[in-house]
């Protein structure tokens, strides 16, 4: 597709998306977002797209999916107000705090092994969906989910050891119950 047709599809589809952005959204912003994100992709695919005629319904399908993969990371990470949250949180000590450096996290990172740790890298630092990083990986999706959770639970062993050289581990707290976890996966 030529940039002047996709000019085109923008200038006649903006609005009609938008409308189904703002019925599927609870906010202006997040149905501008959601607009913003489906024409990005069009745009990204535009010299794939054959058949112009389905451009309308490939965009309101990826507006769609857009939306239930924002969904599905609200119901995983929920936003919630750090004052309503404070009894949940765990006590740090400052001190604790300051020994927990990046080099720190990364390097025990690096000590766990490479089958729980390239699961664990690719979930939390390229933020990859248990489908992609199974498909990535060629394992089933049960295999990421448990390699991501033993993943976790080494790194907690790990980062919660004495040093040597600085005294108690880096998290100032036992590694989570098996309920918590779960609630947080």
């Amino acid at each position: 597709m030529e940039d002047s047709r996709y000019e085109d599809a923008v200038s006649q589809l903006y609005e009609p998306a938008y409308r189904f952005a703002r019925s599927l959204a609870r906010s202006e912003s997040d149905a501008g977002e959601l607009t913003q994100e489906a024409f990005s992709r069009l745009f990204e695919k535009r010299d794939s797209i054959r058949d112009e005629s389905k451009m309308k319904s490939w965009l309101f399908t990826t507006l769609y999916r857009v939306f239930l993969g924002w969904k599905r990371r609200e119901n995983r990470w929920p936003q919630v107000e750090i004052g309503e949250a404070e009894a949940d949180l765990p006590q740090i000590d400052p001190q604790q705090v300051s020994r927990c450096e990046a080099a720190d996290v990364l390097g025990a990172l690096h000590a766990i092994e490479e089958r729980y740790r390239v699961p664990l890298a690719l979930f939390y630092m390229d933020d990859l969906s248990y489908e992609e990083i199974a498909a990535l990986l060629e394992v089933p999706m049960g295999t990421v989910m448990s390699r991501i959770s033993r993943g976790k639970d080494a790194l907690r062993k790990l980062l919660a050891e004495p040093k040597a050289s600085s005294g108690p581990g880096i998290l100032p707290f036992p590694p989570a119950s098996t309920s918590t976890q779960a609630a947080h996966e």
